[in-house]
């Protein structure tokens, strides 16, 4: 009984729409089923599969009625919310370095970027609206026919 792959990841957020809005306008996840949870929340899908339980779910907290959340997953402080902590960023495979480069460019997020030559990889390190670093990593081969490596 080994481990396979990732479940997913949850971040808490008291802004629900921001985080929408990057990870379904920015990365390309598809919002999908999620259980009726006494709290907001939402659930994010890579490539449409939702034959899993989703990669990213976003938690929301209601400011004005934090108690469904608190029952759940218990209580953390807003100071607690921002970041990553110990853990320090999560990543993903990708494809179309040139187009991701672009739509980050054209909304004004910040990047930085960088090639592994060893492992063939081309990364982008962004931050998401609660300060989590994404990791992508892409071919770097892509790197090369943009001029980047």
């Amino acid at each position: 009984m080994g481990i396979r792959k990732l479940g997913h990841y949850s971040i808490r957020t008291t802004d629900l729409d921001a985080s929408r809005r990057f990870y379904t306008e920015v990365l390309g996840f598809k919002e999908g089923f999620r259980p009726p949870f006494r709290f907001p929340g939402i659930w994010l899908y890579m490539g449409g599969d939702e034959s899993d339980y989703g990669t990213v779910h976003i938690i929301g907290i209601d400011l004005n009625d934090k108690q469904g959340l608190v029952d759940y997953l218990g209580d953390k402080s807003l100071d607690e919310l921002k970041g990553t902590g110990t853990v320090d960023h999560v990543a993903f495979l990708a494809t179309d370095l040139a187009e991701m480069r672009a739509k980050l460019q054209s909304t004004g997020i910040s990047f930085t970027e960088r090639t592994v030559p060893s492992l063939g990889l081309h990364q982008l390190f962004i931050i998401d609206p609660s300060d989590v670093t994404i990791e992508l990593n892409y071919p770097a081969q892509e790197a090369l026919k943009l001029g980047l490596a």
